[in-house]
């Protein structure tokens, strides 16, 4: 079956599925838009590639900086880019386009929150890993994260010469220690209420559903955690006859033979293929 086939046959799949449950990966902003090297890394990065020598935003990330000014300077020109600035491409609003009236629930991990910029209902996201808008306790000494947004927007309009005020290093307000990203890369990633009441509806929906003519539309997962999405998704389909598994993945679209019959693998782009699942709805 060719990929205008599968399209198609994907268009018939979501029109006639009782619920949705959308599971994205980082191919979905980076089919958006959201890379991390080249032009995109230049134009908002140049002078520290220059100071610093490295040549993408992840390298940014992890670089030593030498202090906390720098380090957050950084960070918060970081968070702006890929946390409160719209995806260049609108590939997350044709995906909302798709499902906005129907029963549907998100599973990702990224941390871009471009699900909500769509206008994708919060009470229908799950973040498994965490939120580029959020500090919490680099301890931690306590389960709580704190809206970032005010304080990121001063950073990146007060810095000078890639560095920070030094009155503008966030701190913890129970502790005093320093204050750090909300993302899950080790054993000090907080799980505040907000995140266990998103895993809690996450659940009750696919509880709900798990016997219902359900889809479950994977979109950009890789193999970094396919515990969280990619396994689960597999697994869900198979105990179900009446669920379709449909992943979008530009090179790596495939699934196991014992749920081929219920699959459909695009090897395309997503934002491709999302519009042509769109035409003439």
């Amino acid at each position: 079956m060719d990929c205008s086939d599968q399209t198609e046959r994907a268009k018939e799949i979501l029109a006639c599925a009782d619920a949705v449950v959308i599971g994205a990966g980082a191919g979905l902003s980076t089919a958006a838009g959201f890379t991390y090297m080249g032009s995109r890394f230049e134009k908002y990065f140049s002078d520290f590639e220059e100071k610093y020598g490295f040549h993408d935003m992840y390298a940014g990330g992890f670089y030593p900086y030498d202090t906390p000014e720098e380090h957050w300077a950084y960070w918060s020109r970081y968070i702006l880019v890929n946390r409160y600035m719209a995806p260049p491409k609108p590939v997350y609003q044709t995906l909302f386009d798709l499902v906005k009236d129907r029963d549907y629930f998100v599973i990702t991990t990224n941390v871009d929150h471009c699900f909500q910029k769509a206008g994708f209902d919060k009470k229908r996201l799950f973040y498994t890993q965490g939120d580029y808008g959020l500090f919490q306790c680099s301890v931690p000494c306590h389960n709580k994260t704190y809206d970032n947004e005010e304080i990121v927007r001063r950073m990146v309009a007060e810095q000078r010469e890639m560095c920070i005020p030094t009155e503008l290093i966030p701190h913890c307000p129970v502790c005093g220690k320093p204050m750090t990203m909300n993302l899950r890369s080790d054993d000090q990633f907080v799980e505040d209420e907000g995140w266990h009441a998103a895993c809690e509806r996450y659940e009750r929906f696919i509880n709900a559903h798990k016997r219902d003519n359900i889809l479950y539309l994977e979109l950009g997962v890789g193999y970094n955690t396919p515990a969280i999405i990619k396994y689960p998704f597999w697994r869900l389909t198979a105990q179900n006859r009446r669920a379709t598994y449909i992943c979008i993945n530009y090179g790596e679209a495939f699934c196991p033979e014992q749920i081929q019959k219920q699959s459909i693998c695009l090897n395309d782009d997503i934002g491709n293929i999302l519009s042509a699942i769109g035409n003439d709805r």
